[in-house]
């Protein structure tokens, strides 16, 4: 018998039949306790109510998890910039078009994946409002410490989700309450979520854990106080894009008369961004001396990680899919593992770390990309006609189906030492997936102090010295660039271009659509089908 240790569910079937964000129908199976016998002390508490909520930070379902699945958050973060590709392999990776439209802006309301990615999220919220319904119904089990730190928790991870619903998907649902019924549920505007989620994140932040929720013990893996200071350095950071409801029919607010309350003194959106970098600098997070520890097998030591999806293979059944649909067949074979020989780098990316010119490549290079002659335990990687695996980091296409690179196109994604004792052909590792980390956040640093009219260099300069590059100037131009060298594959280039005003542009084999510069692809569209189950909600464009 197992015990019932979450008896209020919302699936996605609910949402999708029903058009409601209500508390689940609680069942009573008799094989099962009831929650007054699940729920007798704070630690039973905790695991029944936020404990819970982790579970939907990884995943294995497509659409689901905030890192590791396919046609997620990271897939819309990614393969729809200059970064990344998903080429039309022959009968390979065609998927009615999927991963085309992604790369092309070509999107439509009426795609089912945008539409599970909306459910993800929106689910993921109710779940959050379920736990702070629980918490309090056995308020009495808890001291007001307890009471005040687990309702900080639920709400922080409510509010994280807010961040990325309003980057997705601009005016969106409000929720703050469980069973909400369909007559209550309306699109808010995007700028009035900003505001709730940061001023959510705000009030419960010094009621979280002070500690790195990186390294393994009891907040291992948990929204800890410094995961709450990056995402607010984050919201900040792109207020003039959230501030926006509709980039079509508004001109962005900027960043200097955007203002918050921070630390009792009024601060404008890049000295809060600056505020809360700092704070993470004095909780004492560092750069490791190696890029690559952050992503080696066991990376839970990282000093620089700071928000992370804890994976272990023999517990955990989150995956991490992405090196696994990136490899060639014969290399993942090679490592005794499967591969799906899908997505690669761009050509701008590969020219950015210096490859294919007459710079001097980046370091970085090596650390992120498989490129040209693929070897495996010093032994040449070979085709099934016994030719070498050449990687052609120069030869990509939208559609390979006629050319000659057919299968090698593209420099393929390396970012993560191989588990060679992972299972599943590599998707259950070991390797922590790295959601935020302090590299990213001197960044943010040295771009919200250029704005502020401030210097950014020693911020941008740590970045590279760690890199062991020299020393470039830090203009916005060059940290937008620097941001691609150092977080490639890590999901953060769409909402990179978005701030800078270059999504909408044509790059690389994209030609932008028509219309396009009024920046109506920057948001994606509330998906038809939650429209058609709930007549209260609206389209973007009439914000």
């Amino acid at each position: 018998m197992k015990p019932k240790t979450h008896i209020i569910h919302l699936t996605l079937a609910a949402i999708a039949l029903l058009g409601m964000f209500v508390s689940c129908l609680e069942d009573d199976p008799r094989d099962r306790i009831s929650e007054d016998q699940a729920i007798t002390s704070p630690t039973s508490l905790w695991i029944n109510s936020i404990g819970t909520l982790y579970n939907n930070i990884g995943s294995v379902e497509d659409g689901s998890g905030l890192q590791g699945t396919n046609r997620g958050i990271y897939d819309y973060s990614t393969f729809t910039t200059d970064e990344a590709i998903v080429p039309i392999r022959g009968g390979d990776w065609y998927d009615g078009g999927f991963w085309k439209r992604l790369y092309t802006h070509e999107w439509s309301a009426n795609d089912l994946e945008l539409y599970n990615l909306w459910c993800y999220l929106l689910q993921s919220v109710v779940c959050c409002n379920d736990a702070i319904a629980l918490i309090d119904k056995h308020k009495s089990l808890l001291n007001q410490s307890q009471l005040m730190a687990y309702n900080a928790e639920a709400r922080a991870i409510r509010a994280m989700y807010y961040y990325y619903l309003i980057d997705l998907f601009g005016n969106v649902p409000l929720l703050e309450k469980n069973q909400t019924s369909v007559a209550e549920v309306s699109n808010t505007r995007r700028s009035e979520v900003f505001r709730f989620a940061f001023k959510e994140l705000q009030q419960v932040a010094p009621y979280l854990a002070d500690a790195h929720s990186n390294l393994q013990g009891q907040y291992y893996g948990r929204l800890t106080r410094p995961v709450a200071h990056f995402l607010l350095a984050k919201l900040a950071l792109n207020a003039e894009v959230y501030t926006c409801d509709n980039p079509v029919r508004h001109a962005r607010k900027p960043g200097k008369d955007i203002l918050f309350t921070v630390d009792n003194e009024q601060l404008n959106a890049w000295q809060t961004t600056i505020r809360y970098c700092e704070k993470l600098q004095a909780a004492g997070y560092t750069l490791e001396n190696s890029y690559a520890d952050n992503f080696k097998v066991h990376n839970e030591t990282s000093r620089e990680n700071i928000f992370t999806i804890p994976m272990d293979k023999n517990i955990y059944p989150n995956q991490y899919q992405y090196l696994f649909r990136s490899r060639h067949y014969n290399h993942g074979k090679a490592l005794g593992m499967g591969s799906e020989n899908g997505p690669c780098a761009t050509i701008s990316t590969v020219r950015a770390f210096g490859y294919g010119t007459s710079e001097k490549p980046d370091t970085r290079f090596k650390l992120n990309f498989y490129a040209d002659t693929v070897m495996v335990d010093g032994d040449t990687v070979r085709l099934d006609n016994g030719q070498p695996l050449v990687y052609m980091p120069l030869n990509v296409a939208i559609d390979l189906t006629t050319s000659p690179y057919i299968k090698t196109a593209g420099a393929r994604m390396a970012k993560y030492e191989i588990d060679r004792h992972s299972f599943l052909d590599g998707k259950l590792q070991d390797n922590d997936i790295v959601l935020y980390r302090y590299a990213d956040v001197l960044l943010m640093l040295a771009e919200a102090k250029v704005r502020n009219g401030q210097s950014g260099q020693a911020e941008m300069d740590a970045v590279r010295a760690r890199a062991g590059m020299p020393s470039r100037t830090a203009t916005l131009a060059n940290i937008l660039e620097e941001r691609r060298l150092e977080l490639v594959w890590e999901g953060w280039r769409r909402q990179d271009l978005i701030r800078f005003g270059r999504f909408t542009h044509s790059y690389d084999l994209r030609h932008a659509l028509e219309k396009e510069d009024t920046g109506y692809t920057t948001i994606f569209p509330i998906p038809s089908r939650a429209i058609g189950a709930n007549g209260n909600l609206r389209p973007n464009s009439e914000f």
